[in-house]
């Protein structure tokens, strides 16, 4: 997924919605992305993660709960 301004999509659209959290590339290949907000605002950002930007190779996402950290906004690491 990486080169295709996947990060940048997810901020993007992480700040739209209003969540709090970050997006990283991982060394695999894959992107790895937290997100803090409601299950309509985390529903809403699935959605965009399973289609991703133009030319990106979107192979599936994986899900799951995790402890809430205490961030103000949404950043790309």
């Amino acid at each position: 997924m990486q080169g295709v301004g996947f990060r940048w999509f997810v901020q993007e659209h992480a700040l739209r919605i209003g969540l709090r959290g970050w997006v990283r590339n991982e060394d695999d290949g894959r992107v790895q992305v937290y997100a803090v907000g409601t299950s309509a605002q985390l529903d809403e950002l699935a959605g965009l993660l399973y289609r991703g930007p133009r030319g990106a190779d979107v192979r599936g996402v994986e899900a799951r709960e995790a402890a809430v950290q205490q961030l103000n906004s949404f950043r790309s690491e």
